[in-house]
């Protein structure tokens, strides 16, 4: 285990009759160099609790449970927006991994697995659970994305309406009804 990082193992070291618990809460300055790993405006609270134990003589599994509160900008109004994540991780580090050699593979349903090196680091993991459950395009509650309206002065903009494939014929049918 290292001293920066409580949650990383050598292989070696790990028990293989002994499932090692795994409990962290992150502290401030933690949080802070993960959110800015993350390019999020803030983690104002993150836990992970869980296990790692042997699976099979040489495989290692990884199982828990990862809550954090995370701050990120509104994609319309900067606002900050505030999202809980409770996400269950769980990881199979396989000591035979192979690669596929093919150029074109078929995904795996299971993407829970990878290969296992010299080293376990669990706080990568979870990072990497957490950017994957944090939104992608964060909202504040009742921002909407207007319509934006261009044209240049004396002619009419285009607008949903418009663009339509019959409007124009619409608009002749007003035309002749007006008319008759």
């Amino acid at each position: 285990m290292s001293d920066t990082n409580p949650l990383f193992f050598r292989t070696a070291d790990l028990p293989q009759k002994r499932i090692t618990p795994l409990e962290f809460a992150a502290d401030a300055a933690q949080r802070a160099a993960m959110a800015a790993d993350l390019e999020v405006a803030q983690i104002k609270k993150l836990a992970f609790k869980g296990t790692l134990r042997a699976a099979g003589k040489t495989d290692w599994t990884l199982t828990g449970h990862l809550g954090a509160t995370v701050v990120q900008p509104c994609v319309i109004t900067l606002d900050p927006v505030t999202t809980r994540v409770e996400e269950d991780v769980t990881r199979h580090y396989i000591s035979d991994w192979q690669d596929p050699e093919d150029a074109e593979v078929e995904m795996p349903g299971d993407d829970t697995s990878e290969p296992l090196g010299a080293e376990i680091d669990v706080m990568a993991t979870i990072t990497e659970a957490l950017s994957l459950a944090i939104p992608a395009y964060p909202r504040a509650n009742g921002a909407e994305l207007g319509a934006m309206v261009h044209a240049e002065p004396g002619i009419e903009p285009l607008n949903e309406e418009t663009v339509k494939p019959f409007a124009s014929l619409a608009d002749l049918k007003k035309k002749m009804e007006n008319k008759g």
